[in-house]
């Protein structure tokens, strides 16, 4: 369908009420609102009239005569699509952003914009066909680097080679025939969050997402803070120390020279070369290489060399939390993509850091916890990150 978007402040609300908390009654939407029975009446006619709302069933009697249900009309259906540095993962939801069909597989980013981009949209298309769709009503794209937002476009995003102002907002539009929003995946994991996670109770939290790439998600007032340009929460090449680790932005001691995946691993192979973890050198005469699955199974294991490792890396992230907990004071913290079975040492080192480091008053109440959306974060997020922008009055 090819949605027309709300024709005011009111009828905004009214619909993104029934896409966050499902199918609601007249009654109930009035009394949300502060809107009189004849003025909600209005509004809910002229949403029908547009196709974005459409009746659902009578509602449970409150005495006198029932009200009607109400809910996202049928017809209304996002896709989200999140590009990580080796994996590529699609879904269509429906209006309330319930994933209906998901489909993930690995892929290069270095391989340039134009065959990964073409791969997303044919899986888009594989979705549309598995579930009868004609026409999706908008796609949300998250992509694994900074992004100018306004543009659409990615912005000298230091993994991404030939990607740069690439205006991959238009090709997702073209190709796909309906509006389309693009943003830092950070920010989109973060708008999952908000709708479907643990922030869906907080209106100021920072999300920080480890991984291949670090970052970090704001949000403020209940919406993404982006900043002027576009480059707020972009952590991943802070300078920690002046002779660190070499990054892949070209500099050395940035924080996701040590806490990303490749820090991780190359701590890891210096451990098993200088004989410090038996594992991991046993590990790395059998395979060649070490993964950050061999690195979370031998911390798993109990491996002492490889939990002080990763005890280091939490704990330069938490030194950098502090900062940003003191600056923003936000209402919790979430952590994000952290490998498997290293989260919760991560967490332990994290929270130690922090709460120690910070101002009572700031940490008091502050919880430090870990997602529990998994991948799901980002692919909600992107179906949330356009229908914000479509449930916005027009």
């Amino acid at each position: 369908m090819v949605l027309v978007r709300p024709e005011n402040a009111y009828q905004a609300r009214l619909v993104r009420l029934l896409r966050d908390d499902g199918p609601r009654s007249r009654v109930e939407l009035g009394d949300a609102v502060g809107l009189s029975r004849s003025k909600l009446a209005a509004e809910v006619d002229r949403l029908v009239e547009r196709g974005l709302v459409e009746t659902a069933g009578p509602a449970a009697s409150r005495g006198g005569r029932r009200s009607s249900m109400l809910r996202v009309a049928g017809g209304v259906r996002f896709a989200g699509v999140v590009v990580g540095a080796d994996r590529i993962t699609v879904t269509v939801t429906d209006g309330e952003l319930t994933v209906l069909a998901e489909v993930a597989e690995p892929i290069d980013v270095r391989v340039g914009p134009e065959p990964v981009l073409g791969r997303a949209v044919e899986l888009v298309g594989k979705l549309r066909a598995e579930l009868g769709l004609t026409q999706l009503t908008g796609v949300g794209v998250g992509l694994p680097g900074p992004v100018d937002f306004p543009e659409g476009t990615p912005a000298s995003p230091a993994a991404m080679p030939g990607w740069h102002r690439f205006p991959v907002r238009e090709a997702f539009a073209a190709e796909l025939g309906c509006p389309a929003l693009v943003d830092n995946d950070a920010n989109v994991m973060a708008l999952g969050e908000k709708h479907a996670g643990v922030g869906r109770t907080f209106d100021d939290f920072l999300y920080v997402k480890l991984g291949t790439a670090i970052g970090c998600g704001l949000v403020l007032g209940g919406t993404p803070y982006r900043g002027a340009t576009s480059s707020a929460g972009d952590i991943a090449h802070l300078p920690l120390t002046e002779d660190g680790p070499s990054c892949a932005c070209g500099e050395t001691g940035c924080l996701e020279a040590y806490c990303g995946d490749r820090g991780l691993v190359g701590a890891a192979l210096a451990a098993a070369r200088a004989g410090r973890s038996t594992a991991l050198a046993a590990r790395l005469a059998e395979a060649g290489t070490l993964s950050v699955a061999d690195v979370a199974a031998a911390a798993g294991a109990g491996d002492a060399a490889v939990q002080a490792l990763a005890r280091d890396a939490a704990r330069r992230l938490g030194q950098v939390l502090v900062g940003l907990v003191s600056f923003f004071n936000p209402g919790i913290v979430i952590i994000g993509g952290a490998p498997a079975g290293l989260g919760h040492t991560l967490l332990a080192e994290i929270r130690g850091v922090v709460y120690r480091r910070s101002a009572p008053l700031a940490t008091g109440t502050m919880p430090i916890v870990l997602s529990d959306l998994d991948d799901r974060a980002g692919v909600v997020g992107a179906a949330r990150l356009v229908s914000d922008h479509l449930f916005s009055a027009g």
